[in-house]
C-alpha cells in the first residue's frame, strides 16, 4: 500500500506542473495561440496538451476563441484574490501599528450595500475590543462607527438605513428615537470625530473618524474604558493626524 501511494504522488504533481506550463504558454500570447503551438512551447505531447486544455477550459482558466486559447476569467480571479489578500494584510498591519502606537483597540468599518460592515479590528488582551453583544449592523445608531458612517450618507440614505434598522435604546445612554438621531447626524461637522459615551456598551467610550478614500463611506475608531475617557480625544487626534499613509489600503478596502 505504501509503495502505491509513493508512486501516485509524482503523477499528481506532474499533472499540475504540465497544466501550469500550458497556462504560462497561453499567458505569453496576448491574442492567444492554437493547441499545437502551446503543446510545443510547453514541451508536451499533443494528446496530453489537448486533454489539459479541455480541462482548463472546462474550469474557466482558459477560453477557446476562433481556434486559439486565451486566459479565462478564473485566472483573473486568482490574481485578484492575491491582491485582495495583500491589501487586507496591509490594512491589518496598519491597524496593528496604530494599536501599538496609541495603546488602544483600533477598528475599521465600511458602509457597503446598505449595511455597516466591520472589516478589521486590532486589539490585545490588555486593551480588548468592545464585545459585540448586540449586532453592530443592527445598532449603528448606538456606536461611534455606525454614527460616523451614517453621517456620511445623504438624507435619503440615512432614512433608508433607519427604515431597515429601527432606532431603539441599547443602553440608558443611547439615542432614544429616530428624530433625535437624524438631528444629531445632520449637525455633525464634516471630518470631525464622532464621540459616544456608553451608548453601545456600559463602561466604554468610543470615537470614530470618517475616511474620505474612494466614493464609499468608511471610518476608523478607537475605544477606551470609561475611567480612561481623558485619553479618548488625544488618541483619536493622533490617529487622525497619522492616517494619510493608510489611504491607499483603506480606499481598496472600501471598494471590495
Amino acid at each position: 500500500m505504501a509503495t502505491a501511494t509513493h508512486a501516485a504522488a509524482p503523477t499528481l504533481i506532474g499533472s499540475v506542473q504540465r497544466a501550469l506550463r500550458l497556462l504560462e504558454a497561453v499567458g505569453s500570447h496576448r491574442d492567444g495561440a492554437p493547441a499545437k503551438q502551446l503543446a510545443r512551447e510547453a514541451g508536451l505531447p499533443l494528446p496530453t496538451a489537448y486533454h489539459l486544455l479541455r480541462t482548463l477550459t472546462h474550469e474557466d482558466y482558459l477560453r477557446r476563441e476562433k481556434g486559439v486559447f486565451v486566459l479565462g476569467d478564473a485566472v483573473g480571479k486568482l490574481a485578484l484574490g492575491g491582491a485582495l489578500q495583500n491589501r487586507r494584510s496591509r490594512l491589518e498591519d496598519s491597524l496593528v501599528h496604530w494599536r501599538d502606537a496609541i495603546g488602544v483597540p483600533v477598528y475599521f468599518a465600511v458602509y457597503r450595500e446598505g449595511e455597516i460592515e466591520i472589516v478589521a479590528v486590532a486589539d490585545t488582551p490588555y486593551a480588548p475590543a468592545v464585545d459585540e453583544w448586540a449586532d453592530f449592523r443592527e445598532t449603528g445608531h448606538a456606536h461611534a462607527l455606525g454614527q460616523c458612517l451614517l453621517s456620511q450618507l445623504d438624507e435619503q440614505g440615512r432614512r433608508d438605513h433607519l427604515d431597515r434598522h429601527r432606532v431603539q435604546p441599547v443602553t440608558p445612554y443611547s439615542v432614544r428615537d429616530r428624530r433625535t438621531l437624524l438631528d444629531r447626524l445632520a449637525s455633525m461637522e464634516r471630518m470631525q470625530p464622532v464621540v459616544e459615551r456608553q451608548e453601545y456598551a456600559l463602561g466604554t467610550v468610543c470615537a470614530a473618524i470618517p475616511i474620505t478614500a474612494g466614493s464609499g463611506a468608511a471610518a476608523m475608531a478607537i475605544s477606551l474604558p470609561l475611567h480612561q475617557e481623558g485619553r479618548l480625544l488625544p488618541a483619536v487626534e493622533q490617529l487622525r493626524n497619522g492616517i494619510g499613509g493608510l489611504l491607499s489600503s483603506l480606499a481598496f478596502s472600501i471598494s471590495i
